[in-house]
């Protein structure tokens, strides 16, 4: 149950930030280039892998940090923070082609699921 907790408030801030970062980014400089899902995305993937770092070292326990941070905050705030951290996993484990290929599929896969997605409201 307390790791429901953890990870429903650390959602609940990944959220809030991503929206906020979204907001503050369109102020700062338009609306032409996702400046707000390219910030959370990169600092997402930071986040994920200093703390996963912290936590292999023993910086930090896994619970409930674990949940908090990784599930929770960075799950919320980016999935890319957890495509990154598999892909890289993947080749510091010395699985090259899972990794290239995870990357290839979800780039090709997601693109070709979003472009399906806004197809089905707009073609009349």
């Amino acid at each position: 149950m307390a790791s429901i907790l953890f990870i429903a408030l650390g959602g609940a801030l990944g959220a809030f930030l991503r929206y906020w970062t979204g907001i503050l980014s369109g102020m700062l400089f338009g609306t032409r280039f996702p400046v707000g899902t390219l910030v959370v995305n990169v600092a997402g993937s930071f986040i994920i892998g200093m703390t996963a770092a912290a936590v292999a070292a023993g910086k930090l326990s896994v619970f409930p940090w674990n949940d908090l941070i990784m599930q929770g905050f960075c799950g919320a705030l980016t999935t890319f923070s957890t495509f990154s951290m598999d892909s890289f996993q993947m080749l510091r484990q010395g699985q090259s082609l899972a990794a290239w290929g995870n990357m290839a599929l979800s780039m090709i896969l997601c693109l070709s699921a979003a472009a399906l997605g806004l197809s089905v409201f707009t073609q009349a």
